[in-house]
């Protein structure tokens, strides 16, 4: 067994020390299929939150999207998001010449599942932000992937904006049923459904 790896059981076992990273799925079980899983944003703890829910066999070939900035400003973060997570780059502050999406494209169309923020960046608010353009354009390139929400519940009183130390809460992840683009739907139309698909899942907590 390679160092990513162990090093990855072993944060997969911290995280759920820390949070339980309870999982629960409704109406759409864990399978090893593409998918996009696309979910609440309240901390930089969410996306591994959602990796440590997901069983063991997912978690291998389920790449969450990472700021480039953030991610990569230390050597110990860049090797955690490169070798434990295989995460995928992308940059907050866009060249002119320069395709925001390509590098979620470019996992998808490898065969990739990704887990992504809708919001674009992290919220105190009860409810989530409008979703951002991103999700209906890779809904609309990428038909045959499935959209699957998700709530995460307690995870900004985990690792608050602005710590550096995680602090033990229990935490849950609720996955929905998928969302599926409707033929002739307008954008702001469908990123309002998938919003609404998120926050519906509250009540599953």
């Amino acid at each position: 067994m390679k160092l990513p790896e162990v090093a990855g059981l072993a944060l997969a076992f911290v995280a759920r020390l820390i949070t339980g990273a309870q999982g629960h799925w409704h109406g759409a079980p864990p399978k090893a299929e593409q998918r996009i899983y696309f979910a609440n944003h309240q901390s930089h703890f969410d996306w591994v939150l959602i990796w440590a829910a997901l069983p063991r066999d997912l978690r291998s070939v389920t790449r969450p999207i990472a700021a480039r900035d953030y991610w990569t400003s230390t050597p110990l973060k860049h090797w955690i998001t490169r070798e434990i997570f295989n995460a995928v780059y992308v940059s907050r502050e866009r060249k002119d010449d320069e395709e925001p999406l390509e590098p979620l494209m470019e996992a998808l169309r490898h065969g990739d599942s990704l887990v992504i923020f809708p919001e674009g960046t992290r919220g105190h608010a009860a409810e989530p932000a409008p979703f951002k353009s991103g999700l209906f354009a890779l809904a609309e390139a990428f038909p045959e992937v499935q959209l699957i929400p998700a709530w995460i519940d307690n995870v900004q009183r985990v690792m608050p904006k602005g710590e550096v130390v995680p602090v033990p809460i229990l935490c849950t992840v609720v996955f929905g049923a998928p969302v599926a683009l409707r033929p002739g739907e307008e954008r702001r139309a469908f990123l309002d459904r998938a919003r609404l698909a998120v926050m519906a899942l509250r009540e599953a907590v």
